[in-house]
């Protein structure tokens, strides 16, 4: 089985192009999905965080911004974080891709925003890398309910310059071209790698 990496900045359209590789068949780990049910009632990753990071937990649930408030500006509270939620997550992702293969899947897509931060490319066979001009971004980031230029820069700061995802990309699809421009890329690669 194929493992495509998927990956793009903040606002580059990756969510809107993962779907269309659901829609063409193509099985699709979505990392941020994952997240969201780890933090949710029920998920594995709430009494965890609430022990390391105590007051971030409402009603059962990851309070999302509570604990932004408690990580923001401490990269070693990141770190502690970030220890508690990838182990998490690589097991579901673990649990998807066996099942995908064991149903004849021959192409898997990994969504994950944060391929190439968190150094995960190597675990992945081909790379796409969702794109679009900074202003395209720019604009469609700052549309978001709560976002401001500030928050929009930090999460810049934080990612790894599209430039340079660009150029370890394998393949790249410009969602600025439209959504019917962007299918026809995804499907291109679904058959070259078919």
């Amino acid at each position: 089985m194929i493992l495509l990496g998927l990956t793009g900045s903040i606002g580059m359209g990756k969510s809107t192009t993962a779907s269309m590789f659901s829609e063409l068949g193509i099985p699709v780990f979505d990392s941020d999905r994952v997240v969201h049910q780890l933090y949710d009632k029920g998920g594995e990753a709430v009494p965890l965080i609430e022990q390391a990071f105590p007051g971030t937990t409402v009603d059962g649930r990851v309070d999302r911004s509570l604990l932004s408030t408690q990580i923001k500006g401490d990269p070693s509270a990141w770190q502690r974080l970030e220890s508690i939620v990838h182990p998490l997550v690589a097991k579901c992702r673990t649990v998807e891709m066996e099942q995908a293969e064991s149903s004849g899947a021959r192409l898997f897509v990994l969504d994950i925003p944060l391929l190439f931060e968190n150094k995960l490319e190597e675990s992945v066979d081909y790379v796409v890398v969702v794109t679009a001009p900074f202003e395209v971004q720019r604009s469609r980031v700052l549309q978001r309910p709560g976002m401001t230029e500030q928050k929009f820069s930090e999460i810049l700061s934080q990612q790894v310059p599209d430039a340079t995802k660009r150029e370890k990309a394998d393949f790249i699809i410009d969602t600025s071209k439209g959504f019917d421009a962007a299918r026809a890329e995804v499907k291109k690669i679904v058959d070259s790698l078919r």
